[in-house]
C-alpha cells in the first residue's frame, strides 16, 4: 500500500481485511511539545511501538512512558492521545472494526 500524508510529519499506510485493519503511522515532526488532542473513535486499538519514545494519555489514567517494544490498548470510546518525545516514532495500530474513515475511497 502508497503512504498517506496525513498531516505535516505524519504519514501512514494501512492494510485490511473485512474485520481488521493494520495501520503503519510514521511521525516525524517529535519531540513535541504538547500531548496532541485528545480523540476517541468506537474502534477497539491494539498499538505496537516499534520505533522511538512517546507518553501515552489514555481517559484520566496517569500518562505512561512508552519505548520502542512497548504494547497498548484502547478500548472503544476511550479518549487517547500521545506526545512523541522523540524525533522519529513508528506505531503499528491494529483496529475493529475498520477504520472506514481511513480508507482512500471513503474521502472527498
Amino acid at each position: 500500500m502508497p503512504s498517506e500524508k496525513v498531516a505535516e510529519g505524519i504519514e501512514r499506510r494501512l492494510v485490511h481485511t473485512d474485520n481488521l485493519m493494520m495501520v503503519n503511522v510514521v511521525f516525524t515532526d517529535g519531540p513535541t511539545p504538547e500531548p496532541d488532542p485528545f480523540h476517541s473513535h468506537p474502534h477497539e486499538q491494539i498499538a505496537f511501538l516499534a520505533e522511538g519514545e512517546v507518553f501515552l494519555f489514555v481517559g484520566d489514567d496517569e500518562k505512561v512512558h512508552l519505548k520502542a517494544g512497548d504494547h497498548f490498548a484502547i478500548p472503544s470510546g476511550v479518549p487517547h492521545t500521545i506526545q512523541r518525545l522523540t524525533d522519529f516514532v513508528r506505531i503499528i495500530d491494529c483496529f475493529t472494526p475498520l477504520r472506514h474513515d481511513f480508507l482512500s475511497d471513503n474521502k472527498k
